[in-house]
């Protein structure tokens, strides 16, 4: 966790342990949670929101990029949910919110891997709601648009390709990470207890277009 964010956190007065380690790794997944759990005696939210990006065209997108972004933004997924899940289900009470993406419908250019992990992400998420929603634990993802961070950087410095996005964006912007808020403090409240599976597209209007 940044620096800045831990301050910002313990000027709410919550609670919190900042915990690292690279989530493409079985070993880092299971330690992040066991860890979470021993400090805080349980676990009631888990949000997958890892992720990285490699762009090339597909015929010269390279096997060790396709590995690393399908072990960070998909198996991660795989492994954080189902380690947090044990415990969720063992209680009978949970929420996990993936992040998933517009290319969890759509394909995307130039990004064959991160279009293939972020559709299983949509998957992932319905194959374990299936299992679990009569379990107590939701689980169900959020899918940005096209938000201003780093992973968008090069579409954001390249001029036509950026006029192009935003000239489907209704809303007329790029999104930003607080745009996400509410969506996830809804997924992760009472008040979405009978929504399982769903994937919750936040991207200012582009799939209307």
């Amino acid at each position: 966790m940044p620096e800045a964010t831990q301050e910002l956190v313990a000027g709410t007065g919550a609670k919190f342990i900042a915990l690292a380690g690279d989530v493409g790794d079985a070993a880092v997944c299971a330690r992040l949670i066991e860890e979470t759990i021993r400090h805080f005696g349980t676990i009631d939210i888990l949000v997958n929101n890892a992720g990285i990006i490699r762009r090339a065209p597909a015929a010269e997108h390279s096997e060790d990029d396709w590995n690393a972004v399908i072990e960070t933004n998909l198996t991660s997924v795989y492994r954080l949910t189902q380690h947090a899940g044990r415990h969720m289900l063992a209680k009978g009470y949970g929420k996990i919110i993936n992040i998933a993406s517009l290319l969890t419908f759509q394909g995307g250019i130039h990004v064959p891997s991160y279009a293939a992990a972020k559709g299983g992400v949509g998957q992932l998420t319905k194959a374990f709601a299936n299992e679990w929603a009569s379990k107590g634990v939701n689980v169900n993802a959020i899918a940005p648009g096209y938000m201003a961070t780093d992973n968008t950087e090069a579409l954001q410095n390249n001029p036509e390709r950026a006029a192009q996005i935003m000239e489907r964006i209704p809303a007329g912007r790029w999104g930003t990470p607080e745009d996400l808020a509410g969506a996830a403090v809804f997924l992760a409240s009472a008040a979405s207890d009978y929504m399982h599976g769903h994937v919750m597209v936040v991207d200012g209007g582009w799939l209307n277009r």
